[in-house]
């Protein structure tokens, strides 16, 4: 892939809903998304520390641009019950099919097997998706700053609040914030993840939350990988994590997330 995987993504999924639309017309989509919305709360949860001082979004990742292959064949149904069971706070799955391997099927099972609200983790660049969120029963979707324009990402905002769906504004950089603040955001995911170069620097996060308005939410996502990178964020006011790749490779992945909030048992 080329280096700027990012726009090597958004290309691809402009592509993606060209031919989608030639399957369900968004006219179509548009009038079964607000058909019998029955949503999970996602940011309310989120809102203050869980028992244990943190929260936790737990995902579903079969591979990445970046690391290739992180577990093809796992079970999201599985994996949603003991994220449930293990004390996360809501699961995040990747629905992005050519880059991350997944699919709304992986959505949907994970959903159907846990009473955690989902977030819809995915590309989102087209009023198409969000109307399809909503249909595969997505209780939130992330909605990526970069690739949005300010115009588009009030008018998802808007529309998300229509559908009765959460969302989760992902930023990089002040200027990312800068815009999900205009555009009144208030759960704000802090990616330590490059996305054009994958690179990932856990300091991001710590650096940027001292940036948020009062009314905003911090989410630090990315590089999580052990209890320390937790405390330090915890430190910084951050009490939210989203966490997929090193709960997805653990060896069991209830007692793993126990370890992250600090609970042993």
């Amino acid at each position: 892939m080329a280096k700027d995987f990012l726009e090597v993504i958004v290309k691809h999924k402009k592509e993606e809903i060209a031919e989608a639309k030639k399957l369900i017309p968004e006219s179509q989509l548009c009038k079964d998304a607000f058909t019998s919305i029955k949503r999970r709360p996602f940011i309310k949860k989120l809102e203050k520390p869980g028992p244990s001082g943190v929260n936790i979004i737990a995902e579903i990742k079969r591979a990445s641009p970046s690391k290739g292959d992180i577990c093809l064949n796992l079970n999201p149904a599985a994996y949603a019950q003991e994220y449930e069971k293990g004390g996360a706070t809501a699961i995040s799955v990747l629905t992005d099919q050519p880059y991350f391997k997944g699919s709304s099927d992986d959505l949907k099972k994970a959903r159907n097997a846990s009473t955690l609200p989902v977030l819809r983790k995915d590309f989102l660049i087209s009023s198409y998706q969000i109307y399809e969120s909503s249909v595969m029963e997505a209780d939130a979707v992330l909605l990526i700053a970069r690739i949005l324009s300010q115009e588009q990402l009030r008018d998802y905002l808007k529309l998300c609040n229509e559908l009765k769906l959460d969302a989760l504004v992902e930023i990089h950089s002040e200027k990312d914030l800068e815009a999900a603040t205009r555009a009144k955001a208030r759960l704000i995911g802090i990616n330590n993840r490059n996305l054009s170069s994958f690179e990932t620097n856990i300091d991001t996060a710590i650096r940027l939350v001292s940036l948020l308005e009062p009314y905003q939410i911090a989410v630090a996502a990315s590089g999580i990988q052990n209890r320390d990178d937790i405390v330090k964020n915890h430190q910084a006011g951050i009490w939210n994590f989203l966490i997929g790749e090193s709960l997805v490779k653990a060896e069991n992945c209830q007692a793993f997330l126990r370890s992250l909030m600090g609970v042993s048992r």
